[in-house]
């Protein structure tokens, strides 16, 4: 029988890998970088996904789907705001407490924005010139509970 919020955990992990490896070892230089000039920033993107990780906290236990448009912090602050919020969010989820949302639109909505939002950076660092391999994500060690920059080493990488 699943554990409840199992599959929310599963994707909260899923993010958590694939940012980790988006945003780690980033030039200083990276956080600037401005593929147009109507077009955000990497720090501007980062701090987004910090602001959906609280609106996701904040719709998962109180039942509010209050936004909060946060001016950027310095990128490894920003770095440590994001993941602390999707840990937060994940606590909430390995807790079994109710939902005040259902899983469907947390998923949707704040999971689903932020895994665009990866994409994005991830794109971002091969046009600012720092590639990055890709990966066979399905071969990738998710581990449910694991959100943070510590992630396992990827499996299968390739140019």
């Amino acid at each position: 029988m699943p554990r409840p919020h199992s599959f929310l955990r599963h994707a909260c992990a899923t993010l958590g890998y694939r940012a980790a490896k988006a945003m780690r070892d980033a030039s200083p230089g990276f956080a600037s970088f401005q593929a147009s000039p109507t077009s955000r920033t990497p720090l501007e993107i980062l701090a987004h996904m910090g602001d959906l990780m609280d609106w996701a906290l904040g719709m998962a236990a109180e039942g509010k789907s209050q936004w909060r448009d946060s001016g950027p912090l310095p990128w490894a602050q920003e770095v440590q705001r994001f993941h602390a919020g999707l840990d937060a969010f994940d606590r909430l989820l390995a807790s079994g407490e109710e939902l005040l949302w259902s899983p469907e639109v947390l998923f949707q909505g704040p999971i689903a924005d932020a895994l665009q939002h990866v994409g994005q950076l991830t794109f971002l660092r091969r046009l600012a010139g720092e590639p990055m391999k890709g990966e066979s994500y399905a071969r990738a060690e998710i581990v449910v509970g694991r959100v943070g920059t510590d992630q396992t080493p990827a499996n299968v990488e390739f140019d």
